[in-house]
């Protein structure tokens, strides 16, 4: 059975930093490319960060969202485990964070919510 277990957000000032774990189990971690993906209110989940089964990343880096230098998306494959460091944060960042392969499975985990505010 598939379980996607998002942690680690919170309220966090212009500015601060944030570490966001997603805890995987029951396909084979290692060998998919994963990512991690937002969704603000009333808009639709897209693709924040992604890496490779061989650590290859990718971020979101468009002319009016970009996340490219602020975050850092990584993996333990010994602990089925992705990560996203989150820097320099600012309030369009607000956004409830999910992880999911980066082919998305029809499953969702909960997602961690992740407010930037002053």
């Amino acid at each position: 059975q598939v379980q996607l277990v998002e942690s680690g957000g919170g309220l966090v000032q212009p500015g601060g930093s944030l570490r966001l774990s997603c805890v995987t189990s029951g396909f084979a971690f290692g060998a998919d490319a994963m990512a991690w993906y937002r969704q603000a209110p009333g808009k639709d989940r897209y693709f924040v960060a992604g890496i490779t089964s061989g650590g290859t990343t990718s971020y979101l880096d468009g002319l009016e969202e970009s996340v490219k230098g602020r975050f850092t998306i990584s993996r333990d494959n010994a602990r089925n485990t992705l990560y996203l460091q989150m820097d320099r944060l600012k309030p369009e960042d607000t956004a409830v964070y999910y992880c999911n392969k980066a082919r998305p499975m029809n499953y969702w985990g909960k997602g961690t919510p992740v407010t930037v505010s002053a």
